[in-house]
């Protein structure tokens, strides 16, 4: 049962490279998540649901960090990285 859970999760990872990031941090996030809630006292949907909400959310502040800082290369050149 354990070896199935840790293949589906490294499955998910993997595959979850190959999307939009912000999708892809709501998988991650719902893979930990439920296999966390399950853990505990066996909430994986419940797990599922908040580890996708946390992963989108964080998948978006860094997308808008990484969309700034390229705005701010662009409009400055690389001397305003340093």
């Amino acid at each position: 049962m354990i070896r199935q859970i840790i293949a589906g999760v490294v499955v998910l990872v993997l595959g979850a490279t190959a999307i939009d990031p912000v999708e892809a941090g709501c998988l991650k996030g719902a893979v930990v998540g439920g296999v966390a809630g399950h853990l505990a006292h066996h909430h994986a949907v419940i797990g599922a649901i908040a580890g996708c909400a946390v992963g989108h959310h964080v998948a978006v502040v860094k997308k808008r960090e990484e969309e700034q800082q390229k705005r701010t290369h662009d409009q400055y050149g690389p001397q305003a990285s340093h």
